[in-house]
């Protein structure tokens, strides 16, 4: 049978296949789409035409529109007989979609459905997002997108993103060139060595990068089709995953060492030769001993950024400096105890440092003092210097050695108490009682993820400290009711930052990320908390409002980039908050010639 092309009116129809006559079994119809048993064995050649319409354009998620294609549309696009007779508004497809979502029992069957909705119609799928954030954040990313990493090889259907193992070695360049978008503005690339605080996931911690560049459109507004997700698989150590009969990923230990740098610079290189100087590269849980490398290797040459590092560090200090509208007071003036000294724990402390060092004008060596580390073997002191980790070294003050974070508290005499341990039920009553016991408004954040693994709960924290804790948590909890008054625990959630800082990069044509930028974008969230909001305890803004804070960050950091002289596109628009909301991806439909 000789191989030849079947174009159907604007359909895209695939053609007939290279295939011998046993493609004919069925009826002696042919097995156009190699659907039939007998031509499992058979290579297929799947042409498509390239025109959106017909049936390829139900089935492109940029352009399929489902029951709100016009009549007119469906005459000009070849869709009759495609779609039933009748003509919908994207409101009230919304308004189905959420209803056939809060029908789930489970947080997990939500997810599914909207990375169903994700593929099949990308417009709907953002305008969700955007009109039901507070909802549909916890689905989309933490804590219910931790669940689904875990799960990822068995609740794995189509592919999302690009995946770049170890087999592509000295081939990065030609996989990131089968990705069908050229003009990439963000990057978010993982490698699955440290996801929230589940630990190491291998490949499956695509979730993660598919997650946050879903939110750089919803919340920050970055274009869908400019953002990338990518997953670095370079093994897993994670024995049960090896052992998985659906793992997705490959079956070896982690590289490590050289193998990894060079992998790792072989992918940075091709970015930069693929894409640009200009393209954010957002690097998401990776295992501390990589992340800090990453950065600062990278940082001088590369458009880079790290979440858990930066982003953390951004909208916790954002969260303490509207904290003290409550408690009062300085930065300098307030002690600060962390339980967990990793890649958040000392990115906080680091940008709470240099921003009380330009507070105070004070060196930043000295503001560190006032910043306490507890990790797994006890308080960081002077004495245990020769054997930390490089970054947790100018966080080794002197004192006697603490083996426990009450004893911790207790010594320290913290204001400030933060947790970025990954580990949950860490803050015990008795932590809280000591804080509480000498501190009239304790500020308290418990900030690792998922809901699980935070160090305590809401209901906890303001039970344990009388009703008095300025408290704040890095996944979602429901108001509290104590002694007949109502507290609503703010969301220290990176959500805040990235998509703002993210968007603020894009529009000013940044080159490089300076810390100056991020505290641009603390003091922009900061500045978004209304009195209205501080009455309720509350020391973030309402997520409601996420995309008016998202351009007002973004025009921030725009405005320190070109400060900086490090941003490219000229001339600098006069007015950055109203560039950064006319930049911004719209999900409304679009009228089709």
């Amino acid at each position: 049978m000789e191989s030849t092309m079947k174009g159907i009116r604007g359909g895209g129809a695939p053609c007939v296949l290279d295939m011998d006559d046993a493609a004919t079994v069925g009826d002696g119809v042919e097995d156009t789409y190699g659907e039939d048993r007998a031509t499992e064995e058979q290579l297929v050649t799947p042409w498509t035409v390239s025109v959106a319409s017909g049936y390829n354009l139900l089935r492109d998620p940029r352009y399929n529109k489902g029951l709100a294609f016009t009549e007119k549309e469906r005459d000009t696009h070849y869709l009759r007989g495609l779609l039933p007779p009748t003509v919908i508004s994207q409101e009230l497809q919304e308004r189905k979609i959420m209803q056939n979502i809060r029908q789930y029992q489970l947080p997990l069957q939500r997810y599914m459905a909207m990375m169903d909705l994700q593929e099949g119609n990308g417009r709907l799928f953002y305008k969700l997002l955007i009109d039901n954030v507070e909802e549909l954040l916890p689905v989309v990313y933490t804590p219910t997108v931790g669940e689904a990493c875990q799960k990822y090889g068995s609740i794995f259907s189509r592919p999302q993103g690009l995946y770049i193992s170890l087999q592509e070695k000295g081939k990065i360049l030609e996989v990131l060139k089968n990705w069908p978008e050229r003009r990439i503005q963000v990057i978010v690339v993982t490698d699955g060595e440290r996801i929230l605080g589940l630990g190491d996931l291998g490949c499956q911690g695509m979730g993660i990068p598919v997650g946050k560049l879903s939110l750089y459109t919803a919340l920050g507004g970055v274009r869908p089709s400019a953002c990338l997700p990518i997953t670095l698989d370079v093994g897993t150590n994670n024995e049960q995953l090896l052992n998985d009969e659906f793992y997705i990923g490959l079956r070896q230990r982690r590289a490590t060492g050289q193998e990894y740098a060079d992998f790792l610079h072989e992918f940075m290189s091709a970015v930069k030769q693929n894409y640009g100087e200009k393209v954010l590269i957002q690097f998401e849980d990776f295992a501390n001993h990589n992340a800090f490398d990453l950065l600062a290797r990278y940082g001088t040459t590369h458009l880079v950024f790290n979440d858990d590092i930066q982003g953390t560090a951004s909208v916790v200090l954002a969260g303490l400096v509207a904290a003290l509208k409550l408690v009062g007071g300085t930065l300098a003036e307030h002690t600060y105890l962390f339980l967990g000294a990793g890649e958040a724990g000392t990115g906080i402390a680091e940008l709470i440092a240099l921003e009380m060092s330009r507070q105070t004008e004070t060196p930043i060596e000295e503001c560190r003092k006032k910043i306490w580390l507890v990790d797994s073997k006890g308080l960081i002191v002077s004495t245990r210097k020769e054997s930390l980790q490089h970054f947790k070294k100018p966080w080794a003050h002197e004192h006697e050695h603490v083996d426990n974070l009450l004893d911790a508290v207790n010594a320290i005499k913290p204001t400030v108490l933060i947790g970025t341990s990954g580990k949950g039920q860490t803050f015990t009553q008795e932590v809280v009682e000591a804080i509480s016991s000498f501190n009239e408004m304790p500020i308290i954040l418990a900030l690792s993820n998922p809901t699980s693994q935070a160090e305590c709960t809401a209901e906890q924290a303001y039970t344990w400290s009388k009703g008095r804790a300025v408290f704040a948590t890095g996944s979602p909890f429901d108001p509290v009711e104590y002694n007949g008054k109502i507290h609503v625990p703010g969301q220290a959630n990176n959500a805040y930052i990235f998509p703002g800082f993210g968007l603020g990069v894009v529009m000013s044509g940044a080159i490089r990320v300076h810390d100056d930028m991020l505290l641009a974008a603390s003091e922009a969230l900061a500045q978004q908390v209304t009195q209205e909001n501080f009455d309720k305890g509350l020391i973030y803004p309402p997520f409601s409002n996420i995309r008016k804070i998202s351009a007002h960050i973004a025009a921030n950091v725009a405005a320190k980039a070109y400060e900086l002289g490090l941003a490219s596109r000229r001339p600098r628009p006069k007015d950055l908050v109203k560039y950064a909301e006319s930049c911004m991806y719209s999900p409304i439909y679009r009228n089709y010639r």
